[in-house]
């Protein structure tokens, strides 16, 4: 169903709200975004542009109001399907739709095949936008090992490769370097200038980037404020750049007469932070020289090499104390490595550094408590709250409850935490984490602050309270700032900066100064001037069309199924797990070890039990008695007992499993046919052992006194000869089929194999998908034509393999190393394998349906994997013992029938025929398994 009304609009919200928990996201948008133009979205992070994306772009699930997207209604899903192939939505972070263990290559070739692109059209797509984006020399590179930039890039290649009509860019440009943007918005340009009928909706935190945009839509709490183009927005505002627009708008602007409806504007401010207007950088206060005149960091040729490859090389600088010192550089150029090593989180290869004039030691922890460290990565933990975090690491530094009370009141309004206080910090919009991890850097007060790049994704108003309280740190209290930052106004604010680039320090001094001595006008022109300078000569972007030609027909539909998507995640799936060590060690090792460990551990045999005898009568009879225990192979003499207190004493040090007391009086009462009381003490401790123990104990005694002429005392000649009357007139004698020794091995060699091969496939299976939610990369099946069928399947089909090859491998053990021979059909056991294998990771999909991280899968699928198998499946219990739900649990458990075709074929030495029953009824649990995580996977984010 399209939107008569919205024809000109690429995309047009009704009154669309949107809600995570207590937080409103989205207010009642009402909203038409012009079709054909580059349309901004601009506001400070947890405003909800990046909500507002994801609904538009259908990877998020509408809960009020209405949507169209390209003339389509979004709440149905035959639309949703068929638009996939018409929008592209690259998602906020530095190659966050990107699989980061594949090459450049391997990304776009399984981009391409997601659309359904032979191999000679991939390879042309992909040779045109790799040239045009510089990429071309580094197709062999795996995308985590690319700098910031360069990740970009590549995610927009992979969102171009099959030119959409519509593209949706959440932040693309955060945390990437000034000359990495600039690129990134010339390629952008090049884009439509190829094709100018082409959607282009960007949110950005760079408000000089919001001014080269065609259309501006202003949010604030999750409202519309205005929406115009740029050079509207200022007249109307008086300001003179967006920023400052923006600002006005926020301070209470009114509409101009005639603006749309849906536009509105708020009277007040980011609740909770203290944003001051947005001004020009002043000119730094030069930081005032400590007393003892010594710098308080100092760093002397620091080199450090990964590999081979050098990521620091021979930097030397010095930092007064009270001074702000700014590190700014291209991406990947080492600044994260450099501060690592000035804190002690990575040791130097070369060089030295020192921190208030004292070598830096890691171990060092008076040292460490002066120093502040923010990471570049959000480091704090996601399942606290904001709170619990700010508390956390207050304690960690000892700041006592009033000195933590004083700090929380501090910074919690000065960071604008406060409406986020009892979120957990997993759920923060990325400022709002950034802003989080600011708070607990500085919490402790420290002497000296290193920032990696704190205020990145963070809104323009937020930094610049931020680099206030910066400022009032280094010149009142005298602290130390060393900060990396990609913002050109942060490093106009800083003392002295330096630019670096491959490892090496380029320049050093004052802002100002570095921008006189290049002839430049501002200092991004100095920093792209000096890192064009530096950098080696390649060759230069191509200017060919970066579009393939004719885009898809807007009418037509994408096929419910493809082969060859489900395919492509099958082969992307196979080559993740091939160049992850720790999964394979886990696919194949892992399993061998516990069989191993299961079956020699888990032993049900009782031999050479431990014994003693406290023989009080020290006749013939008594000696012949103790005999025989100490020519049984079940039984190990010790010492004898010499007293009641000397049996005690051994019982209880262990030494001893069984101890014998034979009366006085013992043979004479053998001798005249009257009963004798034997007392048999044995170790309770463990009652399954004391059991068998017992058993034992009374077949040895039966054995040693029956009556008769094979009575062991009666050969011994100690007791009387049996007469024809006592002779009975039957005796049975009990033998063991299957099994005759009764040894453990052949019990439990067969037995373990069925935990295992359902065990890891679970838990390998809910990781993977997991995973795929965790670092976000789901996105890519949410936004693609992909089915939920195809996404599940062509994963699952790799672990289908790894648990075949773990079939193999672990029969091959319980024959050769376990000893238990296959008597039954290898093809029954087999193919009862390969079902059981789909069944197995068909249950680990189902349990990855309620797992959001990978933790959370493991633990999961471990325990729903292990609990029932060990219970319910006849492992322990046989399942005709069980009653009423168990019984009902253990019949519908796959593991039950794979348990009995397991020890059938080899232990009883059953054939296809004889386990055909169990055949058929695995044979229904994986398709079964499968349809219900098939049928519970959203194919839209909440």
């Amino acid at each position: 169903m399209t939107d008569p009304g919205e024809s000109g609009c690429v995309a047009s919200l009704r009154e669309v709200s949107h809600r995570y928990g207590k937080v409103t996201a989205l207010d009642g948008v009402t909203l038409c975004i012009p079709r054909g133009r580059m349309v901004g979205l601009i506001g400070p992070d947890g405003v909800g542009k990046s909500t507002l994306m994801g609904l538009i772009a259908g990877a998020k699930r509408l809960q009020t109001g209405r949507i169209w997207t390209l003339g389509g209604d979004l709440s149905s899903a035959g639309f949703r399907a068929d638009m996939g192939r018409r929008v592209a939505f690259m998602p906020q972070g530095l190659g966050r739709n990107l699989y980061h263990d594949l090459s450049i290559r391997e990304n776009l070739e399984f981009f391409g095949k997601l659309f359904g692109q032979r191999r000679t059209e991939r390879a042309t797509r992909i040779a045109r936008l790799t040239r045009a984006t510089g990429l071309a020399p580094f197709l062999d590179r795996p995308a985590g090992k690319l700098s910031g930039g360069m990740k970009q890039k590549l995610g927009l290649c992979a969102s171009l490769i099959h030119d959409p009509d519509f593209l949706l860019l959440d932040e693309p440009t955060t945390g990437v370097d000034p000359l990495s943007r600039r690129q990134f918005w010339d390629l952008i340009g090049a884009i439509r200038k190829d094709r100018p009928d082409m959607s282009v909706l960007v949110s950005t935190a760079y408000m000089e980037e919001a001014e080269g945009f065609e259309h501006l839509i202003a949010m604030n709490e999750g409202r519309i404020l205005a929406e115009a183009s740029p050079a509207a927005l200022m007249t109307r505002t008086g300001a003179a750049n967006v920023g400052a627009a923006y600002v006005a708008l926020l301070n209470g602007e009114k509409p101009a007469p005639g603006e749309a409806p849906s536009a509105r504007s708020l009277s007040a401010p980011i609740p909770g932070a203290q944003l001051p207007a947005a001004r020009t950088p002043p000119a730094p206060v030069p930081a005032a020289p400590s007393a003892d005149g010594q710098p308080a960091i100092r760093a002397r040729n620091l080199t450090k090499r990964f590999d081979g490859f050098t990521a620091v090389d021979g930097v030397s600088f010095e930092i007064a104390r009270g001074e702000i010192f700014g590190f700014l550089g291209s991406n990947g150029c080492g600044k994260t490595t450099t501060m690592k090593m000035l804190t002690g989180l990575l040791p130097a290869t070369e060089g030295e550094a020192w921190l208030f004039g004292k070598p830096v030691d890691a171990q060092n922890l008076s040292a460490r408590r002066r120093v502040g460290f923010m990471s570049q990565s959000f480091s704090l933990y996601g399942e606290l709250t904001v709170r619990e975090n700010l508390l956390l690491h207050a304690r960690l530094f000892h700041l006592g409850r009033a000195g933590t009370a004083e700090r929380m009141a501090d910074l919690v309004p000065r960071f604008g935490l406060a409406p986020y206080l009892d979120q957990t910090a997993a759920a923060l919009p990325l400022g709002v984490r950034q802003r989080l991890s600011l708070a607990v850097a500085v919490i402790h007060g420290p002497d000296i602050l290193i920032l990696d790049e704190p205020t990145s994704g963070v809104d323009p108003q937020a930094r610049d309270a931020f680099w206030n309280m910066l400022l009032d740190l280094a010149r009142k209290d005298g602290v130390t700032i060393f900060i990396s930052t990609h913002f050109m106004d942060e490093g106009m604010r800083c003392d002295r900066i330096s630019l670096m680039h491959a490892g090496k320090v380029l320049v050093t001094g004052a802002p100002r100064a570095i921008i006189a001595d290049r002839g430049a006008k501002t200092l991004e022109e100095a920093f792209i001037a000096h890192m064009v300078d530096a950098m080696p000569p390649e060759a230069p972007e191509s200017d060919a069309a970066l579009s393939g030609g004719e885009a898809a027909p807007a009418g037509a539909r994408a096929p419910r199924f493809s082969l060859a998507r489900l395919l492509a995640f099958t082969a992307r799936e196979a080559m993740q797990v091939r160049r992850d060590p720790v999964r394979l060690v886990f696919s194949f090792v892992g399993s061998a070890v516990l069989l191993l460990v299961m079956s020699f551990g888990i032993s049900q045999e009782v031999r050479e039990i431990p014994f003693a005898a406290l023989d009080q009568d020290r006749s013939p009879e008594s000696r012949a008695y103790l005999s025989g225990f100490q020519n049984s192979r079940w039984f190990l003499e010790r010492p004898p007992i010499g007293s009641a207190a000397d049996l005690d004493r051994r019982m209880s040090s262990g030494e001893l499993a069984l101890a014998l007391q034979i009366p006085p009086g013992f043979g004479r009462a053998l001798r005249r046919g009257e009963t004798s009381d034997i007392a048999a003490l044995i170790d309770g401790t463990d009652t399954s052992r004391a059991g068998t123990v017992e058993s034992y104990v009374e077949g040895a005694h039966n054995h040693l006194l029956s009556v008769g002429a094979r009575s062991a005392l009666a050969l011994a000649g100690h007791g009387p000869a049996a007469t024809p009357a006592q002779i009975p007139p039957a005796r049975i004698e009990p033998r063991f089929h299957y099994n005759p020794t009764m040894e453990s091995l052949p019990a439990i060699g067969p037995s373990i194999p069925p935990l295992l091969l359902l065990l890891f496939p679970a838990i390998l299976m809910a990781v993977s998908v997991a995973r795929e939610k965790e670092i976000g990369t789901i996105t890519n099946f949410y936004v693609t034509p992909t089915s939920r069928v195809e996404f599940l399947i062509g994963k699952q089909l790799v672990y289908v393999a790894i648990t075949l090859l773990n079939f193999v491998i672990l029969t091959a053990l319980v024959v050769t190393v376990l000893g238990v021979p296959l008597r039954g059909s290898p093809a029954a056991l087999l193919l009862g394998a390969t079902l059981y294998a789909v069944a197995a990771t068909g249950y680990g999909l189902l349990v990855s349906m309620m797992a959001s991280t990978q933790v959370t899968a493991v633990f999961a699928a471990a325990i729903l994997s292990v609990m029932p198998t060990l219970q319910f499946s006849g492992m322990i219990t046989p399942v005709s013992s069980l009653e009423g739900p168990a019984r009902i649990l253990g019949t519908l458990w796959p593991t039950t029938w794979y348990m009995g075709l397991s020890v059938g074929t080899f232990t009883k030495g059953l054939g296809l025929s004889e386990l055909s029953g169990h055949l058929l009824r695995l044979a229904a649990f994986g398709p079964v398994l499968t349809a219900l995580a098939v049928l519970f996977l959203r194919k839209q984010e909440r």
